[in-house]
């Protein structure tokens, strides 16, 4: 038994199961193409700090990228999912992207890579708002996204578009978003992927695509696409609305991919309708990588409710993480990745680890325990048990 805090305070007696859900490695799926946003995992032996670069352990971050490629999984990497501006500035991101990249092509593995603009955004750099104000402004973070750019298609891995802060405050509206995106697009060598994440995910991303209107910043995000389709691998939608992104995808040109970046309502994306479906690209399935392909290996076979019988039960887990503020999603998935036993401490870029209570995480251990996440369950329940002595006194 292990006693866990619940909100208010109190603490409740919880019985670990005692075998996981063993799942072998195994092949890509092949009905839909599906990417795992991976975390970094930080150095704990670094003398850093909140403000300073990140201290990455190479080792044990190229090793859960082995982990996620072994069971048929893409990995997205220099994500949202890694703290790309929320502890790995681009220093760290370009050196991520080399090394991961390397493995990759190592080991046989698919990855895709982002690229954005933090390098204007990082310690020391154009952090004040006037100095990303007009024409200028978009020249600079034209000239950020192609430095990017160039690094990712050096390393022949397919590049993801992301959402640029910088933009965000530079560009006064769609014909802004036209223009840079397009000359992009123009410039890349191979077709790209197109990120769109919401405000919920970074505050700093309100507005974007030139509205604050998501039907008028629809309109625009389409035109980008549709003026350049041959460029345009597949979108990624991270607004976590459902309706809203099966209404997307039915307008995509033909051949453009959606991938699902609803960590909400991934399920039913990703099985889809009469109508089509949504291939993935997701943070959650970073913890529930081995699940989540064989969940989509199930698809492959025509096998709907199966795979829904999968996965479904995943949602409450994901829904737990990804709680307001939705940032702080990556205190839980690393959370998980150690108490499963893929690193060996619970220590995070820019202190990040403090970012959830410790109910929040008490709650999520819970959750993936009871999904059978973790590989070795007496591991994770000692790991748990020792947080909560550590942070909460608990014993």
């Amino acid at each position: 038994m292990i006693r866990l805090p619940g909100p208010g305070g109190a603490t409740r007696a919880y019985e670990p199961r005692t075998a996981p859900l063993v799942l072998a490695p195994a092949g890509p799926p092949a009905s839909r193409t599906v990417f795992a946003a991976a975390h970094v995992v930080a150095d704990p032996f670094a003398d850093t700090g909140p403000d300073a670069p990140a201290a990455v352990d190479w080792d044990a971050t190229l090793a859960f990228r082995r982990h996620l490629w072994s069971h048929g999984l893409g990995v997205a990497e220099a994500m949202d999912t890694a703290q790309r501006g929320m502890g790995l500035d681009w220093a760290g991101a370009a050196e991520l992207i080399r090394r991961s990249a390397a493995e990759a092509k190592a080991v046989g593995g698919r990855i895709a890579c982002g690229v954005g603009t933090d390098q204007l955004t990082g310690p020391g750099q154009l952090t004040g708002t006037d100095q990303l104000t007009g024409p200028a402004g978009l020249a600079a973070v034209r000239e950020a996204y192609e430095e990017q750019l160039a690094l990712v298609e050096e390393t022949g891995s397919r590049a993801v578009l992301m959402a640029s802060r910088a933009l965000a405050t530079a560009a006064r509206g769609p014909d802004d978003y036209l223009d840079l995106y397009g000359h992009l697009l123009r410039q890349s060598t191979e077709p790209v992927i197109l990120h769109w994440l919401g405000p919920m995910f970074d505050p700093a991303l309100d507005g974007y695509w030139g509205s604050a209107d998501l039907d008028a910043a629809t309109e625009t995000f389409l035109e980008v696409v549709a003026a350049h389709p041959d460029k345009v691998d597949g979108v990624k939608i991270s607004l976590l609305d459902a309706r809203r992104e099966v209404e997307l995808r039915r307008r995509l040109p033909e051949g453009v991919r959606c991938y699902t970046g609803d960590d909400f309502h991934y399920p039913e994306l990703i099985a889809g309708d009469e109508r089509g479906f949504s291939h993935a690209l997701l943070g959650v399935f970073d913890p529930l990588g081995p699940l989540a392909a064989h969940a989509v290996r199930t698809l492959d076979t025509g096998d709907t409710e199966g795979f829904r019988g999968l996965l479904d039960p995943t949602v409450e887990l994901a829904r737990h993480l990804f709680e307001a503020p939705t940032r702080f999603y990556k205190t839980g998935v690393v959370l998980l990745a150690w108490l499963a036993g893929h690193q060996e401490h619970f220590t995070m870029a820019g202190g990040l680890q403090s970012a959830r209570s410790l109910p929040h995480l008490a709650r999520a251990y819970e959750l993936a325990d009871g999904l059978g996440l973790f590989p070795d369950p007496g591991l994770a329940g000692d790991r748990m048990r020792s947080l909560l002595a550590v942070h909460g006194g608990i014993r």
